[in-house]
């Protein structure tokens, strides 16, 4: 798979009826290996190892109700209260970011209520930060230590 801006991380993958696999740590079980899921997989390891994030605080592929349609969100991290600290929506390396990308991530955040957005296709990364007492978003430069959120 294509290298990403991401530091690099180890993965256990495995071959499974002609399908790559990887093996995801938050779900504890193996997942195709698609590009976008290797953007969501580094993105996971970035929070846990260079952002302090724990692990049982990081939902992947969490099931949300938007308009009355199912959807998932890519990565959700809860605060030490349980509620969604940030929301990240990741895209294979190949697409580029458009703002159908941060119009769907704003959308989830309608139901999520999460601080701190990221955009990312392991290329680009875009984060935000959301200011409740002005309810506008300031772009960040990076995405926050765990205990930023706190």
């Amino acid at each position: 798979m294509q290298p990403l801006t991401f530091p690099p991380y180890r993965f256990t993958t495995s071959l499974v009826d002609g399908k790559q696999m990887i093996f995801d740590s938050v779900r504890s079980k193996y997942v195709r290996l698609t590009p976008e899921e290797w953007v969501r997989q580094h993105l996971v390891q970035f929070l846990i190892h260079d952002r302090g994030t724990p692990v049982g605080l990081i939902a992947v592929e969490q099931s949300v109700t938007y308009l009355g349609t199912q959807r998932r969100a890519d990565v959700v991290v809860y605060g030490r209260r349980l509620t969604p600290v940030l929301l990240a929506e990741c895209k294979a390396p190949e697409v580029r970011i458009r703002q159908d990308a941060f119009d769907q991530i704003a959308a989830y955040n309608t139901v999520f209520e999460a601080r701190c957005l990221v955009v990312t296709n392991g290329l680009d990364v875009y984060v935000w930060w959301l200011d409740p007492e002005t309810s506008s978003y300031r772009f960040l430069d990076a995405i926050p230590s765990y205990d930023d959120f706190h």
